[in-house]
């Protein structure tokens, strides 16, 4: 009974920047570094509630895992550490926005559609486009190839085609991007620079 006094009675700890060791002191610490950390990413990736994503993650990885004591990691700075957590998350976030805009960008100019009518001019650019684009796709391994057909020209989802294929989802989705990103490269460049393949 006076122990239980003693312990309801006891002042609560300081945050402290040496070894956290327990799930409330490293709460504790995430809540006192909260809004610098939040400040701390947001010039990263670019807004504010993006930044507050990556703070709410970094304190997913920073806190223990369910189950876990802890003693499984110890950490002898803490405060850096999870700064660290942030900053890494952060500048994760800012490549995958990079590639998916320029994934985006790459997707829109393979799906332009053609104007109804089209000068003899502009056909001939057209062909030579498509024949840019089938030269590309030529240069590329076989199962690159045909997920990128099989998915972008022949409307199968990315699951159908990882299907056909045998290969995981991911891999399928990798290799339909490669070739997207493979083939846009090639019709950004004027077709001088480019090597004949006929």
């Amino acid at each position: 009974m006076i122990k239980e006094a003693k312990a309801a009675a006891a002042p609560p700890r300081p945050v402290t920047t040496d070894s956290v060791q327990d799930d409330d002191s490293r709460l504790r610490l995430y809540l006192a570094h909260r809004a610098a950390l939040v400040e701390y990413a947001t010039p990263i990736v670019g807004d504010r509630m993006r930044a507050e994503d990556v703070v709410q993650e970094a304190y997913m990885r920073f806190a223990p895992r369910s189950g876990g004591t802890s003693d499984d990691v110890k950490v002898e700075q803490p405060a850096a550490y999870l700064y660290r957590i942030v900053r890494n998350l952060a500048y994760d976030l800012r490549r995958r926005l990079s590639a998916d805009k320029r994934r985006d960008e790459a997707h829109l100019v393979l799906s332009e559609t053609l104007p109804p009518a089209v000068s003899p001019e502009e056909e001939a650019l057209q062909r030579d486009e498509l024949r840019r684009a089938e030269d590309a796709l030529a240069e590329l391994p076989d199962n690159v190839r045909r997920a990128f057909e099989m998915n972008r020209i022949g409307g199968y989802t990315l699951q159908e085609t990882a299907d056909h294929l045998g290969v995981p989802l991911s891999t399928a989705a990798r290799w339909a991007q490669t070739a997207l990103m493979h083939v846009a490269r090639r019709l950004q460049r004027p077709p001088s620079s480019q090597t004949p393949n006929r």
